[in-house]
């Protein structure tokens, strides 16, 4: 007989099962023909095959693990605390930026730990802290239209760019999009979102503009540039009309900021903003209609105390490396930092500036910062609600 490669466990069961009521009653020559058969149908050697004929297979014994729990109720309800926290974040941006959001949680005492849960969350693997996370997870919501105009008269004079035009290992080189709050519709005149991110430390700016003008978009830029803590260097955009026109582009060149462009329908081009888009201006924002001045006011208070959060303490990852073998890609990410740790691991900023940012952070608390977001969220939401009941009664 032979050898057949594929048998099952439970398969071999039932072969020995079968054969071992005759084992027992064969002659020493029938018995010898039967090992032969055993041997070549599942592989075993032949002194195991006599075994398993003669006595049958071990019957398996279910051992429950009665194991003491490590990370207790009490563990993971402080891990929860700190994670919705910090927003939410997945655990491989949480688990290296943990002690610190241990340290300045209970440095404005909205952390109450004692030294047995801290050291505990302290010892938590990065995949120990997504099991016991993964039950407090929520749904994202879905996407909305796209307000994106071209205009091809600039776009000759507004060069593409590429990997080899921009400095980025240096801070000041930014990724620009407009956000549109348009809701379902896009007719109208409704509030957009200015979005800006820098490419090597991730330090992202949002500006709420009541609609997509050109000298709307200058204003808030220049406006977001005076409270960079570095200089803006560069400024890459897609090919929208609010951005490639004379008024931004005579800004650029007065200021001495290159300006480019991403490739048209490429959206991968601008993969730094288009990420920030998602994970900012819509997590935060939603995709609702937002309209009118008070509402456009409501939504600025809420980003300047939202820079403060992201760019303070919310830990990013960077792709370091990605490699393909066949169909799989392989990427590898460096250490979840903030866009604060990263700017100052630039070393680029000088004596006053990094200790203006150190007392800025060390006057900050997460948690309370958090909750005015809340807040200020319920306040623009029911602003947007006003306007949209005032502009039905005034239809009607």
């Amino acid at each position: 007989m032979e050898k057949d490669t594929i048998m099952t466990r439970q398969s071999k069961r039932e072969l020995i099962e079968k054969l071992r009521p005759r084992y027992l009653k064969a002659s020493k020559k029938e018995k010898g023909a039967m090992l032969d058969m055993v041997t070549c149908a599942i592989g075993c050697h032949r002194k195991h095959a006599i075994s398993l004929l003669g006595h049958g297979y071990p019957r398996r014994v279910s051992r429950s693990r009665k194991g003491r729990i490590k990370y207790h109720q009490r563990v993971v309800n402080a891990l929860i605390q700190i994670w919705r926290v910090f927003d939410c974040i997945c655990a491989r941006r949480l688990h290296p930026f943990l002690p610190q959001a241990i340290n300045i949680l209970e440095q404005h005492e909205e952390l109450v730990v004692d030294q047995e849960v801290k050291g505990l969350l302290l010892q938590m693997s990065e995949s120990t802290m997504e099991r016991k996370l993964a039950q407090a997870r929520a749904n994202r919501p879905r996407r909305s239209p796209s307000t994106t105009k071209r205009n091809s008269r600039l776009k000759a004079s507004i060069p593409v760019r590429t990997f080899s035009n921009w400095d980025e290992k240096r801070p000041g080189f930014f990724e620009v999009d407009l956000v549109a709050h348009c809701g379902r519709t896009v007719r109208g005149e409704f509030i957009h979102t200015l979005d800006l991110v820098d490419i090597l430390t991730g330090w992202s700016e949002c500006v709420a503009i009541p609609n997509r003008g050109q000298k709307a978009v200058v204003d808030v830029l220049d406006r977001v540039r005076m409270r960079l803590p570095f200089p803006m260097l560069g400024l890459d955009s897609d090919n929208g009309s609010e951005f490639l026109n004379d008024h931004l582009l005579r800004y650029c060149t007065v200021e001495q900021i290159t300006f480019t462009r991403s490739r048209p329908y490429k959206k991968n081009d601008q993969a730094h903003i288009e990420q920030k888009n998602g994970s900012i201006v819509r997590r935060w924002s939603g995709y609702d209609r937002y309209e009118g001045p008070h509402t456009a006011r409501l939504i600025n208070q809420f980003y300047d105390l939202l820079r403060l959060y992201v760019n303070f303490f919310q830990p990013s990852l960077k792709l370091v490396s990605k490699k393909r073998i066949g169909a799989k890609v392989i990427r590898k990410h460096d250490k979840a930092m903030t866009p604060y740790q990263r700017l100052l691991a630039s070393h680029a900023l000088d004596k006053a500036t990094h200790q203006r940012l150190h007392e800025v952070y060390q006057s900050l608390n997460p948690a309370q910062l958090r909750r005015r977001l809340q807040d200020l969220q319920d306040q623009v939401w029911k602003a947007s609600q006003d306007v949209r009941v005032l502009v039905r009664s005034e239809m009607r």
